[in-house]
């Protein structure tokens, strides 16, 4: 028996993926920060896109901050579970600006996915 997710808003399994093809070519790109340190402090410096947090991360308050900071900064967030090109968990990433990128154009789409499931 799964316990609820105290995350909201969830991405749907559709929306799931795309995000996980996203992080991973992000990845390609070096536009990426794992983990809650690193994606607290590009939302501080102004350089994420998108906040991806995992909705079962234990314990839960060390990604409680991120929500708040989100809002203060106008970054969209979301939900994820376990992925990231790495073998471990991680429980968020940020997905950092680069206007020369060739992802630019997919995260802002991204963006306006994740801004209409919060409504």
């Amino acid at each position: 028996m799964s316990t609820p997710s105290a995350a909201w808003p969830i991405a749907d399994t559709t929306l799931a993926e795309k995000l996980l093809d996203l992080i991973q070519q992000a990845t390609h790109y070096h536009q990426i920060s794992k983990g809650a340190n690193e994606a607290t402090k590009t939302l501080n410096r102004g350089t994420s896109e998108l906040i991806i947090m995992a909705s079962d991360a234990e314990p839960l308050a060390i990604t409680l901050h991120l929500p708040l900071l989100c809002e203060d900064k106008n970054v969209p967030k979301l939900a994820l579970g376990r992925a990231c090109g790495v073998g471990r968990s991680v429980v968020a990433v940020s997905l950092t600006s680069n206007e020369a990128s060739d992802l630019m154009g997919q995260i802002r789409a991204m963006k306006d996915a994740v801004e209409r499931i919060a409504i």
